[in-house]
């Protein structure tokens, strides 16, 4: 690729490209990760085994059934991206996540229909994993190549600021129906209705997105598969350090969406706290990401990615035994701030950094694929190994976790090139 910088044509206003990534992404995150914020419920649905860590321990598995579909969607929405363009890509996952969103919302509990009630929330999981392991590429391509070469990252950075907009009203929504609702009501049926608004916003999403401007200039004409040996063949070293950086922001995203659970299961608080403690962590994602995204621009990606993770490293540990020792709401709320605020500053800055390192004829399929990938091996199963690590080691333990993968992304980080001046129409 080219290291000098180049103008970047504007048929429509840039901010179309912002609005169409926000309105999509942000529904499509608040989907998937609704169902982590009330996994203790619908465990409860559809899992009615053994004791309640056995119970939720299937639930938070199907939670992660969602991730393995993920390289399947990056693979197959990756490439038709790539082939078709990027707006017909994300109004395709707008559409597959209305269909796993329905699947969850109406599907009848075990108590009414037996083991065809799991066995939909599963396939609908499926759908929802397909499409969000095609939403990441397409959408952080599109707005790299339709931002100003000095405000890419800023731009970029959306598509995490989007998952923090996404948290703070799926927080939102369970707060208000946690106060509204008994925890009995809440299991019978109250665990759905943030499922129903989703699902009232979507046609909003679709609009915005219909009236996209197109970024791809030049569409590949490569099959699925030509893509992915390529990628692989020259583009190997590109793959492997951008899995291991997504690695560690995967598993310490869903430590931020695991509080919620953590905070009802493991420290017995009320529900309404935990949802205050979601609200604030979506607001740090939001805020700081946005803040990685400018920083970025001014002084480069690697620096950036680079010394949150340090952070996040250092200071979870302590925190995690203060929190446990002294099961104090602020501690909660602290623990849960310092998670995804220095989350986002990571995963914003990483966001643009790894859609940098690919080709604009494969980088929607590259960027999907290796967001998918380290997603789905280490994100996908995050919320299960915390649940089991919890059980069997403490409440501690997912600390460590957090610990040892930050250190590999870490060594990741610091083989990564410096993209900040590449041109992305290469």
């Amino acid at each position: 690729m080219s290291t000098g910088q180049v103008a970047v044509k504007h048929n429509k206003p840039p901010a179309k490209a912002i609005a169409a990534a926000v309105a999509g992404n942000a529904l499509e995150f608040y989907d998937f990760i609704i169902y982590s914020f009330f996994a203790v419920y619908i465990a409860q649905s559809f899992f009615p085994i053994g004791d309640r860590y056995t119970s939720l321990l299937a639930s938070v598995a199907v939670f992660g059934v969602g991730f393995f579909t993920r390289p399947l969607g990056g693979l197959l929405i990756g490439a038709y991206a790539d082939r078709k363009g990027r707006r017909a890509a994300m109004v395709l996952t707008v559409t597959l996540i209305t269909l796993g969103t329905l699947g969850l919302a109406a599907t009848p509990s075990y108590e009414k229909i037996g083991i065809a009630a799991p066995i939909i929330v599963v396939i609908a999981r499926m759908i929802q994993g397909l499409a969000l392991g095609g939403e990441v590429g397409p959408a952080s391509a599109m707005l790299i190549e339709s931002a100003p070469p000095n405000k890419r990252a800023f731009y970029a950075s959306w598509q995490m600021a989007s998952q923090g907009i996404a948290v703070v009203v799926g927080g939102l929504v369970g707060y208000v129906v946690s106060s509204i609702l008994t925890p009995e009501q809440l299991g019978a049926w109250g665990w759905r209705i943030p499922f129903l608004v989703s699902l009232a916003l979507i046609p909003i999403a679709l609009y915005i997105r219909r009236a996209l401007p197109e970024t791809l200039e030049e569409p590949t004409h490569h099959s699925g598969s030509q893509m992915i040996e390529i990628i692989f063949s020259r583009y190997y070293k590109e793959v492997v350090l951008g899995v291991m950086v997504l690695m560690a922001t995967a598993i310490t995203a869903q430590v931020g969406n695991y509080m919620t659970t953590f905070a009802i299961n493991t420290l017995n608080f009320d529900p309404k706290i935990a949802q205050i403690c979601t609200i604030l962590g979506g607001l740090m994602m939001f805020l700081f990401s946005l803040l990685a995204g400018c920083l970025a621009d001014k002084y480069g990606r690697k620096s950036i990615m680079l010394w949150p993770r340090v952070a996040l490293m250092l200071l979870i540990v302590p925190m995690f035994y203060l929190l446990v020792k002294t099961e104090s709401v602020t501690m909660l709320l602290l623990v849960t701030m310092m998670i995804t605020l220095l989350t986002g500053m990571s995963g914003a800055s990483s966001l643009v950094a790894i859609p940098e390192m690919m080709p604009i004829a494969l980088r929607a399929t590259g960027v999907s694929l290796i967001y998918a990938i380290g997603v789905t091996l280490f994100g996908g199963t995050a919320q299960f190994v915390m649940t089991w690590l919890i059980k069997h080691f403490g409440a501690v333990s997912p600390a460590y976790y957090v610990v040892g993968t930050s250190i590999l992304s870490i060594m990741a980080i610091l083989m990564m090139p410096e993209t900040r001046h590449v041109n992305v129409k290469d």
